[in-house]
């Protein structure tokens, strides 16, 4: 971070965002549900295979986030969600883009706005982006225990739930604050 800020002008405000992308779709996770006490709830399981990728960014010190349903998750899905987390960044400010070390965040062919510097995670390391609890969070609250009846509604349900995460930006700081980050 102190090479990123050197090599900004003085008094450009950084904001901090954190990146990664979950596969949504017909082979979907069963999380728990409430029961009582000696029963087995049911919960739908579905066997096909079509699916999403969200990607999904946020910055939790101002409580937003930018995000994307995309068909395949590949450099070109990465330049346009990079894109539109550069749109979402406060005009004059810079983004330092927190990824892991997938091979489309890394890629020498990637594009990156000059208004963002990516910043790779260590590797093996997915403790600490909070993205993954986002995505515990939208798959808990709005995704999982259903079964999709096609592709264009894996996409509506996938929008629907990030567009719900976006509505709560106190939720998104309660979820993605972590101290090693934010500390003055």
């Amino acid at each position: 971070m102190a090479n990123i800020r050197a090599g900004l002008p003085a008094g450009t405000d950084i904001e901090l965002w954190f990146q990664d992308e979950a596969r949504i779709g017909q082979k979907n996770k069963i999380t728990r549900r409430w029961a009582k006490r000696g029963t087995r709830p049911r919960a739908p399981h579905d066997q096909r295979t079509k699916w999403a990728y969200i990607f999904g960014a946020i910055c939790p010190a101002k409580g937003k986030g930018a995000g994307l349903v995309m068909p395949w998750c590949n450099t070109h899905a990465m330049e346009a969600h990079l894109a539109e987390i550069s749109a979402m960044i406060d005009p004059g400010a810079h983004g330092v883009v927190i990824v892991d070390q997938a091979g489309w965040h890394m890629s020498p062919n990637l594009t990156v706005p000059n208004n963002i510097t990516l910043l790779p995670l260590p590797p093996r390391a997915p403790e600490l982006n909070p993205v993954e609890n986002v995505w515990q969070f939208i798959r808990d609250n709005w995704l999982s225990n259903r079964i999709f009846k096609s592709y264009d509604e894996i996409v509506a349900l996938c929008c629907a739930a990030w567009n719900n995460l976006i509505d709560r930006p106190w939720k998104i700081m309660s979820i993605g604050m972590r101290d090693w980050a934010h500390r003055c």
